[in-house]
């Protein structure tokens, strides 16, 4: 009986040390994890912080109604953000509807074989390989085997293919998340495929799909390399036609074979100067492309959060 209960007495001691010395691995890996979040974020706040300082002072209404300048008090950012604007919106509607289509495709239509495997594969691997690799394929694709020029369409093109990985994935992800019940009782009640994808799969993926697609567009409103490669111009003091006229029939596309500047080569171009004025105007381009992007992503919370909260399962 004493040995019973010497040997019990062991095994819950060794019970007692094997969980503290759990909870110190837990500790430490929360240590290590909080650290790792507030290297990123204080880097973050750091330069966010040196753009306020710098850039603040030049945020102006004449710095946004202007255009570049050889003087650095008179230079502003109109033909850059309105630039970035209109490459954005021929990116939304060149990967949005491809990249949506396609996750659809792959996550509930394609066979399962050796060729889906391929392609998944290779979109995976896409979504890794470096922008200037998509300003090359550009280059010479869109603009001199296509003709398009050096375009604000070129760019939309260039700039949706980059993203185009990312919002399949995204896509395929947030349909994976759709509980297997979902489509078996739409089956049941004889739906057919394409009904239960577009009334049950689609609506209730849509938060996530649109996270992918903001993540995706806040990637590309910041890329430069791929912008530079096609031919984006460093110095424009024009802005595109207006898509909308005055005339029949109302609607016109001469903007999209405009040239174009954006804002990461705008603060490039004055960053490239030697004159410490012009560092300020970077700065503050830098700080409205920043708040940019961050408006994206809250946008794409808000979206979340509005579709998650309309859905009841």
């Amino acid at each position: 009986g004493l040995l019973t209960m010497s040997a019990s007495a062991t095994n819950v001691n060794e019970i007692r040390a094997l969980i503290a010395a759990h909870k110190r691995w837990d500790l430490i890996f929360a240590l290590v994890g909080l650290l790792a979040l507030m290297v990123g974020i204080l880097t973050f706040l750091a330069l966010f912080g040196h753009m306020v300082v710098d850039g603040l002072p030049r945020l102006s209404w004449d710095f946004f109604t202007n255009f570049p300048s050889r003087k650095p008090d008179q230079a502003g950012i109109l033909s850059a953000w309105v630039g970035s604007t209109l490459v954005m919106i021929v990116t939304a509607a060149t990967a949005v509807p491809l990249g949506v289509g396609a996750g659809v495709y792959l996550e509930e239509y394609a066979p399962r074989n050796w060729m889906t495997d391929l392609i998944e594969i290779n979109v995976t691997n896409l979504a890794g390989v470096p922008s200037i690799v998509y300003g090359l394929l550009a280059l010479g694709l869109f603009v001199y085997q296509f003709g398009l020029g050096q375009s604000i369409l070129t760019a939309g093109l260039t700039l949706g293919l980059l993203i185009l990985p990312v919002v399949i994935v995204a896509t395929r992800e947030a349909i994976r998340a759709i509980p297997a019940a979902m489509r078996e009782g739409a089956y049941a009640l004889g739906a057919t495929k394409w009904q239960t994808t577009s009334h049950h799969i689609l609506p209730y993926s849509l938060a996530g799909i649109m996270t992918g697609v903001i993540i995706g567009m806040a990637r590309a409103i910041g890329e430069t390399a791929p912008v530079i490669t096609i031919g984006a111009l460093t110095f424009i003091a024009f802005l595109p036609p207006m898509p909308v006229s005055a005339e029949p029939p109302f609607l016109s596309f001469e903007w999209v074979f405009s040239p174009f500047t954006v804002m990461p080569i705008q603060m490039f171009n004055w960053t490239s100067r030697p004159e410490a004025a012009f560092h300020h105007n970077a700065a503050a381009a830098g700080l409205v492309l920043v708040v940019m992007t961050l408006s994206m992503n809250a946008l794409a919370i808000y979206i979340r959060y509005r579709l998650r909260k309309n859905i009841k399962w």
